[in-house]
C-alpha cells in the first residue's frame, strides 16, 4: 500500500474524480476498490490529508500507454502534484 500526501490547499472532491475517470462510486473516507483493465484491482482510503492506494495487478498485461497516463492524470487531480514531485517525495522514504 502506498500513501500519496495531498498538497496543501488542494481540495477536490475524491468520490467525483473517481467517478469522473473511473465510473466507480462509494465513499473514499470508508475505503471502496475497483477494478481498471489494465491497472488491476484497486482499493482506496483518504485519511485527513493523504491517500492510500493499494493495486493487485490483473493476470494478463496490456501494453496500451494511455491507460497509465489516465492514471497520472487521475492522481495528478487527486493529490495537486505531478509525476516529478510524487517520484521525489517517494525518494525520500
Amino acid at each position: 500500500m502506498r500513501e500519496y500526501k495531498i498538497k496543501r490547499g488542494h481540495n477536490q472532491d475524491l468520490d467525483a474524480l473517481i467517478t469522473q475517470y473511473y465510473g466507480a462510486k462509494g465513499d473514499i473516507g470508508k475505503g471502496m476498490q475497483f477494478v481498471v483493465e489494465g491497472i488491476g484491482t484497486i482499493t482506496i482510503r483518504q485519511e485527513k490529508s493523504s491517500l492510500f492506494i493499494a493495486i493487485v495487478p490483473p493476470k494478463t498485461v496490456c501494453g496500451d500507454h494511455a491507460i497509465i497516463k489516465k492514471w497520472n492524470e487521475f492522481l495528478y487531480d487527486a493529490t495537486g502534484k505531478d509525476t516529478k514531485e510524487r517520484k521525489k517525495e517517494f525518494g525520500k522514504i
